[in-house]
């Protein structure tokens, strides 16, 4: 196969020069080094010839103002670089790290999994059961139903908390507590004060709870005038707050508590109404369900 390059120029002499450096620079002499070379010009009269160290170069002339070279041997390309051969070195590497990566997956994994039976078994040991709420009593110093809808209520409760655990204590971060009306809260929610409890401990609060010109959804209102007539209304008093769970040094992360006792007001059952002054203290004792989960 043949190579050419082909340059317009009515001067051979200069254009001779510029392929013939062109043709250097692209080391085409060194590709082929057993070649003849042939300068082919169109536009003048007459060959010439020319040697270059061992190699042969001819000018042949002609009518057009352009030339060409060629070469009379055909292209031989180079060898491709063998592929790389896998050594014993190489294979010897290669095993000294799969050897060090095996023992700290090992150990990792192992870990992992002392770290999870140890977890598991001072959860199984220890497992922390929820406190238990009671309202004890109810005092109610306002609970009137005015036109067109308002409720004005005023109380104050008595709330006992239990920890039944026996190792585990809890802290209470923040507990709020209101009084509802058909799941509609009908006073201002009291903050209760944080508290720790510690094992088989209980805690007693006393807070009042505040309602003052509330407005009721008008179906509610219908429905508390007819309980308020037959004696018989019930509140739900709710607990909505975050605590800790605590075994020695150790304390847990937030969990979400949530406590609702009913209260049976009842103003025909004198056995369990008690007047304190102007108010009239209603003694129920009664258990409330607590739910505690992930914050």
């Amino acid at each position: 196969m043949e190579k050419s390059s082909r340059v317009d120029d009515g001067h051979f002499g200069k254009y001779f020069m510029r392929a013939f450096s062109s043709f250097l620079e692209k080391s085409l002499l060194d590709e082929y080094s057993q070649a003849d070379f042939v300068i082919y010009s169109r536009g003048g009269q007459g060959n010439s010839s020319f040697t270059y160290g061992a190699r042969s170069f001819v000018v042949a002339r002609e009518d057009l103002k352009t030339f060409q070279i060629f070469s009379s041997q055909p292209s031989v390309p180079k060898p491709a670089a063998p592929p790389e051969v896998m050594t014993a070195k190489h294979c010897g590497h290669h095993n000294d790290k799969e050897k060090l990566v095996k023992p700290i997956l090992v150990a990792i994994f192992g870990i992992l999994i002392v770290v999870a039976i140890v977890v598991f078994l001072v959860w199984a040991i220890l497992h922390p059961a929820k406190p238990r709420f009671i309202l004890q009593d109810v005092t109610i110093y306002a609970f009137n139903l005015t036109a067109p809808n308002y409720l004005t209520s005023n109380m104050q409760i008595t709330l006992a908390s239990r920890n039944p655990n026996d190792r585990i204590g809890i802290y209470y971060q923040k507990l709020d507590v209101f009084a509802s009306y058909r799941n509609q809260q009908i006073t201002l929610p009291t903050l209760l004060p944080r508290t720790y409890q510690g094992h088989k401990d209980v805690t007693i609060w006393s807070p009042f709870l505040y309602g003052n010109v509330v407005p009721v959804a008008p179906f509610l209102e219908a429905g508390l005038s007819q309980d308020m007539d037959a004696g018989l209304v019930l509140l739900n008093i709710k607990v909505f707050g975050q605590v800790k769970w605590n075994v020695g040094t150790w304390t847990s992360g937030r969990y979400q508590i949530i406590a609702n006792c009913p209260a049976y007001i009842s103003s025909s059952d004198r056995n369990k109404n008690i007047l304190v002054g102007p108010a009239i203290k209603y003694q129920l004792l009664q258990t409330c369900s607590v739910d505690v989960s992930l914050n």
